[in-house]
């Protein structure tokens, strides 16, 4: 069975939601929490080789790591959400593997979305995901 088409996003805002696989623990020191938000602030905050300000790959409203999952209230700018969230997944989990001497997946399946189309769910998730 084919697996459904992501919902598109009027505004190019997204809840993102991504799960360790078999729900294990992707975060397991304050450092990997580091890292991640570090990752997101790169994609957010990109410079040239001569220190010249570029576009964002993203911007990135809130975010919320838990222990196992992280929610993530982002923008869609220079790359569509699929490709933020593959970015986000690889480098995190390259760090991680090789933290942990691990190989293998970190992540489980799909990652879920949800269009963020009215100021209020905005709001909402703003105010709950931090």
């Amino acid at each position: 069975m084919a697996r459904q088409l992501r919902k598109k996003s009027g505004t190019g805002i997204y809840h993102v939601m991504v799960r360790g696989i078999n729900r294990q623990d992707i975060f397991e020191d304050e450092e990997d929490y580091l890292q991640m938000v570090s990752i997101l602030r790169a994609l957010s905050d990109r410079h040239d080789e001569q220190g010249l300000r570029l576009p964002p790959l993203s911007i990135f409203y809130a975010y919320c790591l838990m222990s196992n999952h992280l929610h993530l209230l982002l923008r869609e700018q220079e790359e569509e959400v699929s490709d933020v969230v593959k970015r986000i997944g690889v480098t995190y989990a390259h760090y991680f593997n090789k933290k942990y001497e691990r190989s293998g997946h970190l992540f489980q399946d799909r990652f879920r979305s949800e269009p963020v189309d009215s100021l209020e769910y905005f709001v909402t998730l703003s105010v709950t995901v931090k």
